[in-house]
């Protein structure tokens, strides 16, 4: 009579005494599903943020946060966010603010402050 007789866990695999090993099967999901989920929270972050910086450039600084918040729209969308609505209106708004920018620019003769006057 031959019993087998279960070895301590090395790594991933438990090892019996006949030398046969067999996966653990204490993982909860794989990495495969774990990265595609990370990619994803991270994207929804770009998406969020592009909002949230399209929304000032409106009014503040549009030179600089309308090219960001168009830039992380645009990642956003590329790595498949959720949050498609938030990133499209985060495009939209970093876009306006840069034609904001370029009407106030034409309006004004090419100046934005004039500190003489």
């Amino acid at each position: 009579m031959s019993t087998v007789t279960e070895r301590p866990t090395i790594g991933r695999q438990s090892v019996s005494s006949q030398g046969v090993g067999r996966r653990s099967t204490g993982r909860p999901e794989s990495l495969a599903q774990e990265s595609d989920r990370q990619g994803t929270s991270e994207a929804d972050g770009l998406a969020v943020a592009s909002f949230l910086l399209g929304l000032p450039g409106l009014l503040l600084f549009n030179i600089v946060l309308g090219p960001i918040a168009i830039t992380l729209a645009t990642l956003a969308l590329v790595r498949g966010t959720r949050r498609r609505g938030r990133a499209l209106l985060g495009l939209t708004l970093g876009i306006a603010s840069l034609v904001i920018l370029s009407v106030t620019i034409a309006t004004s003769h090419g100046v934005l402050i004039d500190i003489g006057s």
